[in-house]
């Protein structure tokens, strides 16, 4: 026996896994929703909890047709029971659990964008979320991000020079992904698709070029780096803490002999001056554009991250870039020693193994993966005693 709680907590189910498909007019309409009727062996058995049941339907008021049937039972007469809701149309299931203003505004604004693009109807749904919750301003920015985007498939701008009311980075950055699928969609759409999914549109991750995809101009990699060397500095002019464009700075062979790649910028900050050294900071996965520095492969590097998996990732990352770095405080004795300041990993990474670490680098790894100590552990580098590690940096 379904009571309307039940009922309503299956149609949120059922809404969630299928509100995408209900938005692209897809659905077998009327949904018949049955209720569970007893039979007279169960409602003599739970004659209190039937009665409730039928109560809780007479009472009910909502959306949808609700059907009744009629049962003669030898021992207990003709009763009438709640046999079926019947809800015609997803505005309906939409009422019954507080849905309505979102699924309108999806739906109206999901109208919107395919009458203007009728090809985008089959990729709209997978954002639902973002029609649903978007402002209205969100929505008419993005509406002219498309169109503009769309009618100068190769402006070659920066995407802060479009010339569109509004629009900012972070705006950009946050809906880069829902763009990106637009705009892809709209290109193959317009037989233009033969840039689609090759090279040219495929960055060095893997994962689609939302630059080359709409024709925009990619903003510079950018590395921030401590030149920690007097001598160095004073042919820059007396610079210290310069970040400058990885194009410049492969063009640049700053002739220092070692260079740390450290991972939190306060800590490569907290570095006083070394003979022939630099710091390269806070790169985090993008330590990749190292591979565009090739005069760092004649250079001593020193890899120092967090003692998680995360940092451990990175650090493989960079070996495949850089096979000769070697890691610091990267190790068992140093994790053990900082217990009382261990912390937690959000979220380790997937893989369970690595391919550019060393044996015993590997094999914390592995622990730290298997839980050995703790669940997620993560000691932050920032965490370690800093003047127990300048004096072994500074040796």
């Amino acid at each position: 026996m379904k009571s309307p709680e039940a009922v309503r907590d299956f149609l949120i189910r059922r809404y969630q896994h299928q509100c995408r498909t209900w938005l692209r007019g897809e659905g077998q309409w009327p949904l018949v929703v049955s209720l569970g009727c007893p039979t007279e062996a169960e409602a003599q058995q739970h004659a209190y909890s039937t009665r409730a049941w039928v109560t809780s339907w007479q009472q009910w008021q909502g959306p949808g047709q609700l059907t009744w049937c009629e049962r003669r039972w030898r021992s207990m007469g003709t009763q009438s029971l709640p046999e079926q809701l019947v809800l015609e149309s997803p505005a309906d299931i939409a009422e019954w659990i507080d849905e309505t203003e979102r699924w309108a505004r999806a739906g109206s604004r999901y109208r919107k964008f395919t009458e203007r693009w009728p090809t985008l109807a089959a990729k709209l749904p997978r954002y639902f979320d973002s029609l649903a919750t978007y402002s209205d301003t969100d929505i008419e920015r993005l509406l002219a991000v498309i169109g503009w985007l769309e009618s100068h498939p190769r402006s070659n701008l920066y995407p802060r020079q479009l010339p569109i009311a509004g629009l900012d980075t972070k705006w950009l950055e946050s809906r880069k992904s829902l763009v990106t699928d637009l705009i892809e969609t709209l290109a193959g759409s317009a037989n233009d698709s033969s840039q689609i999914g090759t090279a040219a549109t495929i960055d060095s991750a893997g994962t689609r070029d939302f630059y080359a995809l709409c024709g925009l101009r990619r903003p510079p990699a950018t590395v921030r780096l401590l030149v920690l060397d007097a001598a160095l500095r004073r042919r820059i002019s007396g610079l210290r803490d310069i970040t400058v464009p990885i194009g410049e700075l492969a063009n640049a062979c700053l002739p220092a002999k070692r260079f740390y790649v450290v991972e939190n910028v306060q800590t490569a900050l907290a570095f006083d001056d070394l003979p022939e050294s630099a710091v390269i900071m806070g790169l985090g996965y993008g330590i990749d554009v190292l591979s565009r520095i090739a005069w760092l492969k004649n250079c001593e590097c020193i890899y120092w991250g967090d003692l998680d998996t995360h940092g451990f990732a990175i650090l493989s990352r960079a070996r495949a870039h850089l096979p000769h770095a070697k890691s610091f405080m990267m190790d068992e004795a140093t994790l053990l020693k900082y217990r009382p300041l261990w912390s937690t990993e959000p979220e380790q990474v997937t893989v369970d193994a690595l391919p550019n670490l060393t044996p015993s680098e590997h094999d914390l790894f592995g622990a730290l993966k298997q839980q050995r100590w703790a669940v997620n552990l993560r000691l932050e580098q920032e965490r370690i005693n800093w003047h127990e590690a300048w004096q072994i940096l500074s040796k």
